[in-house]
């Protein structure tokens, strides 16, 4: 079966017209710059003076895009709303001129004191620098009186660094606190922070949000995706702001990640790309080497950019494309407790490796116009167009995989205007993001397994997967939005920005887990007679497809006080608030909500079942959600080269629309499960009316409808959310110093700062079911508990399982973040980085920061803390850039992690306080290092004499082989009601498998062409 997406894929002409509408109407000095842009300020000096009359100019030297400013009474300047790149700084004062080539990067505020006439005194490096000759070099700029957390990433790094993915992300891990992880299947990558997941982070693209509103992954497309965001050829370079950011990033309660796009310039330049590795380039793993096989795999990626003029100096083009075409491996084998020759050949042969493809396509694309020297006009257009097969676990066949449909387009069209006292900067965009994973084959799915023999109790033990596979899903969100941003600096020792932004976006969720019956068939009994079918089947008044117009609407206002010429005070204020229609007005189905109240098993329950039960006037969206943004920094020398700074605030994200949509499609389809009386998995007729004599008709579609037909349920899984559910957030604190060195001729900058960070009211769900008596647990020992005790059979009389959906997960961090940073610049030829992370992390629910969001092993989240299974204790990231000889460049980067905790539970020692059951006692393995990888390349390049050059590079990653393995036996053992020591796994710990964290050893080349 294929799947159809009858959305309008088209951008119509009422959109168009709306936007640009939009965008006219903000041009006026109505409101509210984003931080991608950055900001140059000082004072004007005339022999030994303040400037009163002087105007400084700042002339893009690539663009030619121009800014300029008057200067105040006491001869202070603000060159705001600069794009991050090289600028020639002009000043003329009384008949006098001069000039300075700086570099500013991404949102960054930097001080620089500029002379005309007489001979200024140098300054120490890092502080402002008074400036009275023309310089034939650029000086790196450096920003020091800031409360934030943040650390920046250059072009020249993204560039440089070894990577295997062309992920600009993959960078982010040389900053302090962040960690970018890829699955160990390889079929993901995530970026996460501190001690929350990846669905915690935001990432701002030419300042506008990339939010995922509905599946996990922080940003569109990164869920389930071994692609990329965006592609790595356009991104100019970015800022990652760990904590304490200021108020005008919203919806995030981890990290922002801000990013400017490349511009086209004033001479025509491009540039062609493509990297190949392969399974003859890597070592083998040691699977592969047990096995004595390696798996075809290719890994190929290519691209090209092209940028230049229009218009001398006022248009500029430019555009990239990037691309992926994967062939990855994959195995089929059976567990080793079964002997594949029982099966048919045509089964048995199923067994062996195979191979997954892979492709994915990026295009990006943008206009910059400037109208008059107060006038900026971007359009910016991304698309992403991406195909993969999910495999599935080791027993399933290539039939039996999913493909991901992954589909993304984003506009933004951007306005900016500047005047002496202030900048206006406006946005109107456009998104449509479609996750969409079907099954291959559209047909039944049949599960072969066997009786476990070294568990008799398990009968359904799998061993090999063939046909339609049971996951489809059909998930995205579609909307436009309006965002604008005002800085006004015309008021003495105050920077106030102001913000406003509004969207309305269309979310939706649809998911049939299977789509089509599944067969079970007992290897040692028959192949051609199941003993099992089990199937959904849509309930009737319950819709599946779930869509909510959702509006979004958030304000801010922000104070970046000098309150002397050391103290610096950063005052901000943000309010948000969405209005999700789908919860608000959701109405209980009556017969369901008549049946939870007349279940007498809630009666002493712990809970209230009204607080679940919604009728479409109980519900309200979240008004409260003010955050507060303070901090400070003090300028402890005088000179800009030791800056203490901290600060608190809150940050509120939001709760994923996936989760939210659960209690409609959650109950929408009701499972079924028919049973043949075999003689391996007896069933009774009289006791079970599942149980029925084998019918061939049964093997047919039509034969499963005819069934659901003379067997309606009106019951099945009912999901419900807390009538007062709440938006997960954040608080941070944090204080630290920032200092700039000059050693042997070179600038280097370091940084301390202790953090606290404590999160809240993440969303989870938790088993509603309770035994007769209103408890939860109840003895294992009792003939109708299950195991622990746990109600799982006691459901909603005629329907099935209560599954809650609360509030409670909670995070807790303490961190000691350490950087030490000397930038790479093209006169010294060299630049060297190193983050170290000290990470007290705790969790209420282990895994909750990998993405686990269901907890039944008890009636709810408690205060407890546990080892957080995300973060390591200690990670310590080093990398550095070094020119050498012939233009040849060396680049390398080490990472090195303590072990991180894993899940485990602990049913043997004695019990926690309150809880007379199994409870999470997370496990760190043994050893130094639980994860160390060194990579490093070596770039040749060419130049021909014109302004065509050529480029071959190799990357070497993992150049040690150093195993990061990923199994161990994390089961402490048993119950142990009666002698604990009996039932105590003497493997515990121990490693299980020979599952390792990729890659290998492996070699990637590249080949490039400048132009």
């Amino acid at each position: 079966m294929t799947h159809t997406d009858t959305r309008p894929r088209a951008f119509s002409r009422s959109l168009l017209s709306l936007a640009l509408g939009g965008c006219l109407a903000m041009a006026a000095p109505a409101l509210m710059a984003q931080s991608t842009s950055a900001t140059i300020r000082g004072q004007v000096m005339v022999d030994s003076a303040p400037a009163t009359e002087a105007r400084v100019t700042a002339v893009n030297t690539g663009t030619g895009f121009t800014r300029s400013v008057g200067v105040s009474a006491n001869g202070s300047y603000n060159l705001a709303g600069l794009p991050p790149g090289t600028y020639r700084l002009q000043v003329e004062a009384n008949g006098q001129s001069t000039s300075q080539t700086v570099i500013v990067a991404i949102g960054q505020t930097a001080t620089l004191n500029l002379g005309v006439g007489g001979v200024a005194e140098a300054a120490p490096a890092g502080e402002a620098t008074d400036l009275d000759a023309v310089t034939v070099t650029a000086d790196v700029l450096v920003e020091t009186k800031t409360s934030e957390i943040a650390t920046y990433v250059s072009q020249k790094q993204i560039e440089s660094l070894p990577q295997n993915s062309r992920n600009f992300l993959a960078f982010a891990d040389t900053v302090p606190g962040m960690q970018f992880i890829n699955s160990p299947n390889g079929t993901e990558s995530q970026l996460r922070s501190g001690a929350q997941g990846s669905t915690n982070i935001n990432v701002f693209i030419d300042g506008v949000g990339q939010k995922n509103y509905v599946t996990p992954g922080g940003i569109t497309g990164q869920d389930d995706s071994r692609g990329n965001p965006f592609p790595q050829s356009a991104i100019g370079e970015y800022k990652v702001i760990t904590s304490n950011y200021k108020a005008e990033y919203d919806q995030i309660s981890s990290a922002a990640v801000t990013a400017v796009t490349r511009s086209g310039t004033n001479d025509f330049s491009g540039s062609f790309f493509y990297d190949r590795t392969a399974n003859e380039w890597s070592a083998r793993t040691p699977r592969e080497i047990a096995d004595g096989v390696q798996q075809k795999q290719v890994t190929e990626q290519y691209g090209v950019t092209l940028g230049g003029p229009i218009i001398q100096d006022r248009l500029h083009f430019f555009v990239a494309y990037d691309a992926k075409d994967f062939v990855v491996p994959k195995d089929v084998r059976p567990p080793t407790v079964f002997d594949p020759a029982v099966l048919p050949q045509e089964l048995a042969a199923l067994y062996g490796g195979y191979s997954v493809p892979f492709n994915q396509d990026l295009y990006f694309g943008k206009l910059s116009l400037q109208l008059a020297e107060a006038h900026l006009i971007e359009l910016s257009v991304r698309h992403r167009a991406e195909d993969q097969i999910n495999p599935g676990s080791e027993i399933s066949t290539p039939s039996f995989a999913t493909n991901i449909t992954n589909d993304e387009t984003r506009v933004d069209l951007r306005y900016q205007f500047s005047s002496t006292d202030w900048l206006n900067d406006a946005h109107v965009t456009f998104e449509d993001a479609a996750y969409n994973p079907v099954p291959v084959t559209a047909a039944p799915g049949r599960r072969y397994t066997i009786v476990d023999p070294n568990n008799p109790a398990s009968l359904r033990l799998g061993v090999l997967n063939v046909g339609g596979g049971p996951n489809f899903q059909d998930k995205g969100q579609r909307g436009i939005g309006l965002q604008n941003d005002l800085t006004f600096f015309g008021w003495e020792g105050h920077t106030i920005k102001m913000g406003v932004k509004y969207k309305q976006v269309d979310l939706n969720a649809f998911q049939q887990n299977p789509p089509f019956p599944q067969y079970f068939y007992d290897v040692n009994e028959s192949l051609t007679q199941p003993y099992a079918i089990t199937f959904s089947a849509p309930l009737e008044g319950r819709s599946p497809n779930v869509e909510s117009s959702n509006k979004q609407f958030g304000i801010y206002i922000q104070d970046d006080w000098e309150v002397t010429d050391r103290l610096t005070l950063n005052l901000g204020l943000r309010w948000d608030y969405e209005d999700n229609p789908s919860y608000t007005d959701n109405v209980m189905d009556p017969g369901i909500a008549a049946a939870i109240r007349g279940w007498s098993n809630l009666d002493n329950a712990d809970y209230n079942r009204e607080d679940f039960i919604s009728n479409g006037q109980n519900r309200r969206n979240q008004k409260n959600a003010w955050q507060p943004r303070l901090g400070f920094s003090y300028d402890l020398s005088g000179d800009e080269t030791h800056v203490l700074f901290g600060g608190a605030g809150r940050a509120y994200d939001r709760n994923i629309f996936d989760q939210m949509a659960r209690e409609y499609y959650g109950g929408a389809f009701t499972s079924y499960e028919i049973l043949f009386d075999t003689p391996l998995h007896p069933c009774d007729s009289a006791t079970s009316s599942n149980c029925l004599p084998f019918d061939p008709v049964l093997l047919t579609q039509e034969g499963v409808d005819a069934y659901t037909a003379a067997n309606p349920r009106s019951g099945g899984e009912v999901y419900a959310l807390n009538n007062n559910l709440k938006t997960p957030y954040s608080d941070q604190f944090s204080l630290g110093i920032r200092s700039q060195w000059m050693v042997m001729g070179h600038n280097w900058s370091t940084s301390a700062t202790l953090a606290h960070i404590r999160s809240y009211d993440g969303i989870y769900f938790r088993l509603g079911n309770r035994w007769d008596d209103g408890s939860f647990h109840r003895n294992p020992g009792a003939a109708d508990a299950t195991w622990g005790g746990v109600p799982f059979t006691q459901g909603i009389p005629g329907y099935g399982s209560w599954i809650l959906g609360d509030n409670g997960i909670e995070y807790s961090l303490n961190s000691l973040l350490l950087s030490l940073d000397k930038p790479y610049t093209e006169d010294s030829g060299w630049g060297f980085n190193v983050a170290y992370t000290f990470s007290d992390a705790e969790e209420n629910r282990t895994d909750a920061s990998t993405g686990e969001s269901f907890y039944f092993d008890g009636a709810r989240v408690d205060q407890r803390f546990y080892n957080s299974t995300g973060v390591a204790k200690h990670r310590l990231v080093l990398s550095g850039i070094y020119e050498l000889p012939w233009q040849t460049t060396f680049s390398a980067k080490l990472v090195l992690a303590s072990p991180t905790p894993r899940s485990a539970t602990n049913c043997v020692a004695n019990p926690a306080p309150g809880n007379p059951y199994c409870f999470y006692d997370p496990y760190t393995p043994d050893g130094t290092f639980g994860f160390k990888q060194f990579d490093f390349s070596l770039e040749r390049r060419w130049d021909t004499g014109t302004d065509l050059s050529f480029k071959v590079r190799a990357d070497v990653l993992n150049a040690f082989n150093w195993r990061n393995w990923n199994q161990y036996d994390l089961n402490r053992g048993g119950w142990g009601i009666n002698d604990p020591a009996l039932d105590v796994n003497q493997n515990f710990g121990t490693r299980s498998g020979n599952e390792i964290l990729l890659p290998t050893r492996t070699l990637k080349l590249s080949f490039g062409i400048d132009w």
